[in-house]
């Protein structure tokens, strides 16, 4: 399996736990003391990893890292595309940078998931892609504006991708995480926003990378093996409505 943006938060979740189940996992992160981290993690555990320093956005790296793990390990039956940058701005102060750094870690990673997909995953097995979306997806947010545009963008192609790579037995589906406390979004998000988002949580609790990391599994399991198009809302019921 290969993580993108395993070298912290729900990405580390999710590698540690795959590889907790037996998964050999490919580590890709653009930070390299980041994937050194997680495959230690992974090796304390007894699992097994190899790391890779990318860029998401990249096409070529992405595939070149998905095409390595398959020659490594034989074959490649999942991808988790959780990489992301954020930044948060007034729509009076988004520029190009935003717009394009965010586009292209957060919407492009996922087409060239996708990509990667087709070209290592065996037709006879057939695969699992697991991406990401958001709660600003279903509800507007205060000066998310490109955020939202790319998570939205992220459940539409999520559905679509799904059935475009149906024939070849590949099950795409998305993730929602509800409030999350995890290293980038502690760069964005104030411990009064943290309050605001566990008061608006029916559960009552903010959420935890291992939440994710467990949905993540469940998906590309074979247990939700005639599940594909999903967006799985791993939020607490944040966007279910106000409690």
């Amino acid at each position: 399996m290969l993580v993108l943006g395993a070298g912290r938060g729900i990405g580390q979740a999710c590698a540690r736990l795959l590889a907790q189940r037996g998964a050999a996992v490919g580590v890709a992160d653009l930070n390299n003391a980041s994937v050194d981290e997680t495959i230690a993690l992974i090796r304390q555990d007894g699992g097994t990893a190899d790391g890779y320093v990318l860029d998401a956005g990249q096409r070529d790296a992405v595939l070149a890292a998905a095409q390595d793990m398959c020659q490594r390990h034989g074959h490649l039956d999942a991808i988790a595309a959780s990489a992301m940058w954020i930044r948060y701005e007034p729509v009076e102060a988004i520029r190009d940078e935003t717009i394009d750094r965010m586009m292209s870690v957060g919407l492009k990673s996922v087409l060239w998931s996708a990509q990667a997909a087709l070209e290592c995953m065996d037709p006879a097995r057939g695969g699992a892609i697991v991406a990401f979306a958001s709660p600003v997806a279903d509800r507007g947010h205060r000066g998310t504006a490109v955020y939202t545009a790319v998570k939205g963008g992220v459940a539409a192609l999520t559905r679509q991708l799904s059935i475009e790579l149906a024939p070849r037995g590949i099950r795409v589906n998305a993730v929602t995480p509800g409030a999350t406390p995890t290293p980038g979004a502690h760069q964005v998000v104030t411990e009064a926003g943290w309050d605001v988002r566990r008061k608006a949580t029916p559960l009552g609790r903010l959420g935890r990378p291992e939440d994710m990391a467990e949905a993540v599994a469940f998906l590309v399991s074979d247990r939700a093996s005639y599940i594909t198009g999903e967006i799985l809302h791993v939020d607490g019921g944040l966007t279910a409505g106000a409690f």
